[in-house]
């Protein structure tokens, strides 16, 4: 009887598995871009960045690391705010949804290192 009951868990997981329904998101899965907008902003060349969620489940707490960043031109809180040392949060941890995306402005002399340091992972 217990190995029947224990081979109905395991289809019943491999099922949720392949089905999609036990989705992990991690930091692996929130894509950034950076190019250059082709403006300056007092003297210094401006850069886009998009930062996106690709899982399919949405991505809350969401830390980046931006080692040196710098800027001319002011970024609201509300997109990024400094919490540490070169860690910034993203959109103040609020949750990303699966496919969507926030996009803010920088101006420097190049485009400083943004990488995704961190996300919590909200069941889908």
């Amino acid at each position: 009887m217990a190995t029947i009951a224990n081979s109905l868990i395991v289809i019943v997981l491999f099922s949720l598995i392949s089905h999609g329904l036990c989705v992990t998101c991690t930091n692996k899965n929130i894509q950034i871009v950076t190019t250059r907008s082709g403006k300056v902003v007092h003297g210094k060349p401006e850069w886009n960045v998009v930062v996106t969620n690709t899982c399919k489940c949405s991505q809350a707490m969401i830390k980046l690391s931006c080692k040196g960043f710098q800027t001319v031109e002011p970024v609201s809180s509300s997109i990024l705010s400094e919490i540490g040392v070169d860690t910034y949060q993203l959109i103040n941890g609020d949750s990303l949804a699966p496919g969507a995306f926030v996009k803010f402005s920088y101006a420097w002399d190049s485009p400083s290192s943004i990488l995704p340091a961190d996300s919590l992972s909200i069941p889908c």
